[in-house]
């Protein structure tokens, strides 16, 4: 086991195992305070990111916002419980007076004039913006042939836990900087895979929110018909924590006006356990002996807290696969355009990206931009072939899950999230063999990465997904298994196996 992440300022802090709420109570009494927090993680970013490349920019204001939350404190006008607490976002999500990039130098042009929705309801809470995360350029939908956690701007981001393994992406500076403990909480986005492949493979918490429970607006998107934006954490409450305040409705984003009045206003009230839980289990066996070992070691605990176990094998998946990207295509040719006007002095269009990488000295310097290049040629939104592929990805992912869980009257199904991490290798590209994202990200469901258990010392997580509108059942089994399985530890930040 790893030392603690210590505070030196506040003995006794661990900056790795402490909680929102635990934070939350320290500063209520005078133990800790807002800045005393934001510094000691400001500390960290300065001595310990040097190892990971997981943070592209420190917010030179964040010490100016930590200083307001203690004096609302003081005053008695605590926002709640993210007020003064040190949050990291993903550099795809506008910032008011703070670079906004993608990862691209063909962003590196004056920052957004807005936040982005999300970021104006952190703010709203109290949250302390402490800065931007690196992250897979352009949420890696590039290249075919792609590097996770390499951007043009912020060269590479290393996986905390063996740092010549890869973060996966393409939230990778979100999830390794909270691995790290750079921050207590980073909001990443997915639109296949982004939140819970780097949340699993740094061994922490991520979820993936149901489409239409958190706001785009602001966000540089592939596809409004797949992306999210979704906490990060070390536990499944300060990710509960998190969500309760980044949902919400946005006129300006048509599927958040579909979000239920029904929908939980504070996810971590559900705390209750595993019992009389009916939970399927999609093993995606035979492809890697530590992953079987750790979905079978996690079934076995699931039955020992009461929950009833039943396997499945989720339907059409091979259909999904063979639409899925040809629909992103059209999709990032018409959404990305449309968030660039948003940005008059970067390139706007994507053939102007595509001639911007060509000329730039950096940008295609570890790998291409072959999807870029289909992007140019891609249908229409208007196709039929683009319709038709949409259609039949978006409904099949759905009914994959909406049957499966009829079929054997399930709560959730839960798979592995992810391989062993992967040496970074840029000849090589990505070592992506097992993940379990696709059905959820492409219907637009929930679903919670929570660490499961480590091939030697690199992570491997558990994904708990079910319904349109059940995030608040994904959270609560996931905390449930949590609290049945405290195995994380701290990263080592080892050079090598």
């Amino acid at each position: 086991m790893s030392a603690p992440v210590a505070d030196g300022s506040t003995p006794g802090l661990d900056l790795d195992r402490a909680t929102i709420p635990q934070l939350q109570h320290l500063m209520d009494h005078g133990d800790l305070s807002a800045v005393r927090l934001t510094q000691a993680y400001l500390a960290r970013i300065r001595t310990v990111d040097p190892k990971v490349h997981a943070v592209l920019k420190v917010d030179d204001t964040a010490l100016d916002q930590a200083r307001a939350s203690d004096k609302r404190r003081r005053s008695g006008h605590v926002r709640g419980p993210l007020d003064g607490i040190p949050v990291l976002l993903k550099d795809n999500i506008d910032t008011r007076g703070l670079a906004t990039t993608a990862g691209s130098r063909a962003l590196l042009v004056p920052p957004p004039s807005a936040d982005a929705t999300l970021v104006t309801r952190l703010r709203d809470a109290g949250a302390v913006i402490l800065g931007k995360a690196n992250l897979s350029e352009w949420a890696n939908f590039r290249s075919t042939h792609s590097t996770s956690g390499w951007s043009g701007v912020g060269g590479q981001t290393n996986n905390p836990y063996v740092l010549d393994r890869n973060p996966c992406g393409s939230s990778s500076g979100s999830g390794a900087g909270v691995a790290a403990s750079l921050a207590q909480v980073a909001i990443g986005t997915e639109t296949d895979g982004s939140i819970v492949c780097p949340s699993a493979q740094n061994g922490v918490v991520g979820h993936k929110p149901s489409l239409g429970l958190v706001s785009r607006t602001g966000v540089v998107p592939i596809s409004l018909e797949q992306d999210t934006a979704g906490p990060i954490a070390r536990n499944v409450e300060d990710v509960a924590i998190t969500l309760s305040v980044l949902q919400g409705r946005d006129h300006a984003d048509k599927a958040t006006l579909a979000y239920p009045a029904d929908q939980p206003s504070n996810y971590a009230r559900f705390r209750t356990g595993l019992r009389g839980a009916r939970i399927g289990v999609w093993r995606l066996s035979g492809i890697d002996k530590d992953v079987d070992r750790v979905v079978d070691d996690s079934v076995t605990l699931l039955t020992d807290h009461g929950a009833t176990v039943v396997d499945v094998d989720l339907p059409y998946q091979d259909q999904i696969e063979a639409v899925e990207y040809p629909a992103l295509t059209t999709e990032i040719a018409r959404d990305l355009p449309a968030y660039l006007r948003h940005r008059p002095q970067a390139p706007q269009t994507m053939a102007a990206l595509v001639d911007f990488n060509r000329k730039d000295p950096v940008e295609l310097s570890k790998f291409g931009q072959e999807l870029f290049e289909q992007a140019l040629t891609a249908p229409s939104p208007t196709d039929p072939t683009y319709r038709d592929q949409r259609a039949t990805a978006t409904s099949l992912a759905q009914r994959s899950i909406d049957e499966t869980l009829a079929k054997y009257h399930l709560d959730a199904i839960i798979a592995p999230t992810n391989s062993p991490a992967w040496p970074t290798n840029y000849q090589a590209g990505d070592a992506y063999i097992l993940g379990s994202s696709t059905p959820a990200a492409v219907a637009g469901y929930p679903a919670t990465t929570v660490p499961a258990g480590y091939a030697g010392e690199l992570p491997i997580g558990l994904t708990f997904f079910a319904a349109h509108w059940s995030d608040a059942t994904t959270l609560t089994l996931a905390a449930a298994y949590e609290h049945a399985n405290p195995i994380r530890h701290a990263p080592r930040f080892l050079a090598t196996t």
